[in-house]
């Protein structure tokens, strides 16, 4: 399948022969290359790999270091650190350890990765809860990573059961997570702008076209009270003073483009009011005078407001 610009696969091969330009190793923090996926890296790749990691150890349980891949296949392994000496491990040191892999495959500009199944040996973390962690945080690295470096991640597995349980897994939280963000409900914020004895409305310049209470979309990594106070600031000119949250809408036909919520905060507007960015224009409406062309569910919304002002 593919995410963007980046080819996933799960496929049931030995990691040390995967096509790929680093593969991932689960490792114990001190880095001791024993058994398992590590003592098969050993014996293939040579003892300077573990050498070369053990340089660089020991490190806290989650943490990921890079070394050569000696006479392996890949140019490099990274070592992520999925439990101490004793064998100990969770499905938070799994989603660290996977998240700090992916962050140094980036750092080193690696355009391929191949990971086995972190934690799922001896650290006894099951296939599914472990397919859906690493998955996730492959999610969250194509999310958040502008212009990532990688064009190819792979799950390798060695076992046919293992082989079966990520695939599914993998596959069908990937799929369910890219099929959620095209199709929504998106989030967004509308500001209730009490200033100059009215509240603030702006004339929109894009459809639907109207006049509306000023907002917006929540961008990724925001909260809720900085996209309001952006959106404020961004189609008013206006300060958005002590904000406080009022209602939330989420009526699927709301906004006549797609499913929205809208999260809309009640606040004082400081400063001098100027339409910008995509406003066409904005002003001081009075309760009694609203503007004929309301976009969204906004009329609905003042009227909430105006009962709430009354109790």
């Amino acid at each position: 399948m593919r995410l963007g610009n980046i080819e996933l696969s799960v496929t049931r091969q030995d990691i040390t022969e995967c096509d790929v330009e680093a593969i991932v190793n689960a490792a114990n923090t001190e880095f001791q290359m024993g058994g398992g996926v590590a003592g098969v890296i050993k014996q293939k790749g040579g003892r300077i790999i573990e050498q070369e990691a053990e340089k660089q150890g020991p490190v806290e349980p989650g943490e990921a270091v890079i070394t050569t891949g000696g006479k392996l296949k890949a140019r490099y392994v990274i070592h992520a650190a999925t439990m101490k000496l004793d064998f100990k491990t969770d499905l938070g040191i799994i989603r660290k350890a996977t998240a700090n892999s992916l962050k140094l495959a980036q750092e080193k500009n690696i355009s391929s990765i191949a990971f086995c199944a972190l934690g799922c040996g001896v650290g006894r973390i099951s296939y599914e809860a472990a397919a859906k962690v690493m998955a996730q945080e492959v999610f969250r690295y194509l999310r958040e990573t502008e212009n990532p470096s990688l064009e190819k991640i792979v799950f390798a597995l060695y076992s046919d059961n293992a082989f079966a349980i990520f695939q599914k897994n993998v596959s069908e939280y990937l799929n369910h997570m890219e099929k959620k963000m095209s199709e929504g409900p998106f989030l967004t914020v509308d500001a209730i702008i009490e200033y100059e004895q009215g509240i603030v409305m702006v004339e929109r310049s894009n459809p639907p076209l109207g006049w509306a209470l000023p907002g917006g979309f929540v961008d990724y990594g925001e909260s809720v009270e900085e996209a309001v106070a952006r959106e404020a600031k961004e189609e008013t000119s206006l300060d958005f003073i002590s904000p406080a949250q009022f209602k939330v809408y989420s009526a699927p036909g709301r906004d006549p483009r797609f499913h929205t919520v809208s999260v809309v905060f009640i606040g004082k507007g400081r400063g001098k009011l100027c339409a910008a960015t995509d406003a066409k224009d904005a002003k001081v409406v009075h309760p009694d005078n609203l503007p004929q062309d309301i976009a969204f569910d906004h009329r609905d919304i003042i009227k909430d407001y105006l009962r709430h002002k009354a109790k």
